[in-house]
């Protein structure tokens, strides 16, 4: 167990990293555009987010129409008819699984003839057990507390006028995300159990599953007296479809897209409604001189090869060169199949036995969402600090160390959703912090940020209850 103790010294100012570059570029293509699929076919590009043909904007709008009074019904659900679709949601699932597992053939034996890469085809992929996890966790959602009508804090006017601030849904919310099917069921799960009602678009990679899923859902929907347009998709409208999602203000209250950099700042770019940015993790974890290697090696391996693809793996390691384990902990990560991209000076400190490359400027920008790591040194945490800063992107952050004062000033001064202090960076998810599960996280500050779980997914409303009462 490693202990935080306190000192009196303060860390000496530095002028940022002498390996990073001098200005910060982000690569036209990495990776992480990507992550999910080969391209961001959800998202049209830039310039035609507004090209939408009449018959697809008015599809999508009767869509949204319906969502919008979908929602009207869902807003007056109480707990137990909510939780009773979900059961019954979970129980379709389980009952219909040949019907989805057909559906999800059609879309991998598509993706195998059009050369989908392999790790891309296993998130496609739905299987027995998967379908039982899905099931499971709208069982365990049920069993979560309902947001809704929760009081944020309320008082009693001098006049005699009562105040409440309660938590209320959202609305219609909008999601458009990759080609992950599991996605499908997870959004809408966490949509009805808020009060909303949702539009789903999914990759066109896993069209036939999502289908097959949101049918099943609308049939449990109806069998518990609630209306099957509270989950909807828009998939059969193609990219088109997106964009007039996008478009939708004053239908749709939020749009929440999930997946790679390209798909997330497409949208954020051109969405007329308001948008949650979410999942982009350029992910550093600072190693201090203070830290034991016996701590440092576990948890930069588990953070980087624990699930490469996720958002909340680690990119970037930074070392203060005074700490003892470098060899040792880069040793562990080459051994678990870790490229390494490494400066200079982390370069002259190791042996040659050991594979590394020279990191590039390119390196720290990069969201790898694989099994590669950059590693720089920074010769104070001052110097760390500035090199979060300049390519975070306020995702996850951690720092490793023994020493409180600097653990307690990097939670200060660095600027992210989550802040982790001799933790692994995996730990940023809705379900490990007992969210339950999530729609994603949140990098900005407006309305949510961090994971994103059942209260993210409703906004607030004054009540003032008088007893003919008069503005004097």
């Amino acid at each position: 167990m490693t202990t935080l103790t306190q000192h009196t010294g303060t860390p000496a100012s530095g002028t940022g990293n002498s390996d990073a570059p001098t200005t910060t570029t982000t690569p036209a293509a990495t990776p992480a555009d990507q992550s999910e699929n080969t391209t961001s076919e959800n998202a049209a590009s830039e310039n035609s987010a507004a090209t939408v043909d009449d018959a697809t904007a008015a599809a999508v709008d009767t869509i949204a129409d319906a969502a919008k009074a979908a929602s009207r019904v869902l807003a007056r659900a109480d707990r137990a008819t909510k939780d009773a679709a979900l059961r019954a949601i979970g129980a379709a699932l389980i009952a219909n699984q040949d019907r989805i597992l057909a559906a999800n053939e059609r879309d991998l034996a598509d993706a195998d003839a059009n050369g989908v890469s392999t790790s891309l085809q296993d998130r496609l992929r739905l299987t027995t057990e998967r379908i039982a996890g899905l099931a499971e966790a709208l069982e365990n959602l049920a069993s979560l507390p309902d947001p809704v009508g929760s009081v944020v804090r309320g008082q009693t006017l001098p006049n005699g006028l009562r105040l409440r601030q309660v938590h209320v849904p959202l609305g219609v919310v909008g999601a458009i995300y990759e080609a992950r099917p599991n996605v499908t069921v997870d959004i809408a799960g966490l949509a009805l159990k808020a009060g909303n009602a949702v539009i789903l678009r999914g990759g066109t990679a896993a069209q036939h599953s999502n289908a097959a899923l949101v049918e099943l859902i609308g049939e449990a929907l109806n069998a518990q007296g609630l209306p099957d347009t509270a989950v909807q998709t828009i998939d059969e409208y193609g990219r088109a479809g997106a964009n007039a999602l996008m478009r939708a203000r004053g239908k749709v209250d939020v749009l929440i897209p999930r997946g790679g950099r390209s798909l997330i700042q497409t949208v954020v770019r051109n969405a007329q409604v308001p948008v949650i940015e979410t999942g982009e993790g350029n992910v550093h974890i600072f190693v201090d001189a203070s830290a034991s290697p016996e701590m440092v090696t576990p948890i930069v391996v588990n953070a980087k090869t624990q699930r490469p693809s996720t958002c909340n793996t680690v990119e970037t390691l930074l070392v203060h060169p005074g700490f003892t384990g470098l060899e040792s902990t880069l040793r562990a990560l080459a051994e678990a199949g870790v490229r390494l991209h490494v400066d200079e000076r982390v370069a002259a400190a190791l042996p040659a036995d050991l594979p590394t490359q020279p990191a590039t400027e390119e390196d720290w920008a990069t969201e790898y969402i694989d099994l590669d790591l950059a590693v720089a040194t920074v010769d104070t945490l001052d110097e760390a600090i500035e090199h979060i800063e300049k390519y975070t992107t306020r995702h996850t952050e951690a720092i490793l160390t023994n020493d409180l004062a600097n653990a307690e000033r990097f939670v200060a001064e660095v600027d992210a959703a989550a802040v982790l202090v001799n933790a692994s960076t995996r730990f940023t998810d809705g379900g490990e912090f007992g969210l339950g599960a999530e729609v994603g996280i949140s990098t900005q500050k407006m309305h949510a940020r961090g994971p994103m779980g059942l209260t993210e997914l409703t906004t607030t409303k004054w009540i003032v209850t008088g007893d003919g009462h008069v503005r004097p």
